[in-house]
């Protein structure tokens, strides 16, 4: 396949036409916000809305992840526009996140601290009106301790279950702020052979999915520093 050339930020980029605009950015240095992408799907997820760029020619932003490279394309990451779309749709995530950085395993590693940095939002924005959930942590995995409280809705770990292993145990419920993931009995997450994926910790984006085996070390750790 003939390689083409694009242009993001002004960096001329070689590349491979039908290439999603969204991984040529990513691995060519240049970062655009992003919660619910995996290289390995094979369709889109586009639920995050927080990748819109502006490409030359196109009367409106679009999302990178969904949108494929075409020779000459001129693309734009920090437009006005783009840039405060994607803060608005941080921003309404944020209102249905439970923010306390200091207490959270993933921090330091949460791609909403990345998000938020790159978009200069404050991780305790006041703009939306905060809808926090109420649900229980589940603990009763062997290896994985999970928040349903914490979860972006990503999708990340319904698409490893159901799509990478094959394993259709998990899934969304319900609809709008009360949407959330669980299994479709309605049992714990931690008791269905998905929970028992390690790999759930390392694709969530965000503290929804931890390690436990980090949460006894860091307590260890407390425990000989107290």
């Amino acid at each position: 396949m003939k390689p083409i050339q694009i242009s993001i930020d002004g960096k001329k980029i070689e590349c491979f036409e039908d290439e999603t605009l969204l991984w040529v950015a990513l691995d060519h240095g240049i970062y655009i916000p992003n919660l619910c992408m995996a290289r390995e799907m094979a369709e889109p997820y586009g639920a995050c809305r927080l990748c819109y760029v502006e490409v030359e020619g196109n009367d409106w932003p679009v999302t990178a992840c969904t949108t494929k490279v075409k020779e000459g394309m001129v693309v734009h990451t920090k437009g006005e526009t783009s840039l405060r779309i994607a803060r608005t749709a941080f921003e309404l995530i944020l209102s249905n996140h439970p923010v306390d950085c200091a207490h959270c395993m993933k921090s330091g590693s949460c791609e909403l601290q990345k998000i938020a940095k790159h978009l200069g939002v404050k991780l305790k924005t006041k703009r939306f009106k905060k809808f926090l959930r109420d649900l229980p942590i589940d603990e009763t995995s062997p290896v994985l301790i999970y928040d349903p409280n914490k979860c972006v809705q990503c999708g990340k770990c319904v698409w490893y279950c159901q799509k990478q292993i094959g394993i259709s145990e998990i899934g969304f419920a319900y609809r709008g702020f009360q949407r959330w993931v669980t299994t479709f009995d309605n049992k714990p997450v931690g008791l269905s052979e998905c929970g028992e994926r390690i790999e759930l910790a390392e694709i969530c984006p965000v503290g929804s999915f931890v390690a436990r085996n980090k949460r006894d070390s860091e307590s260890r750790i407390n425990e000989i520093g107290g």
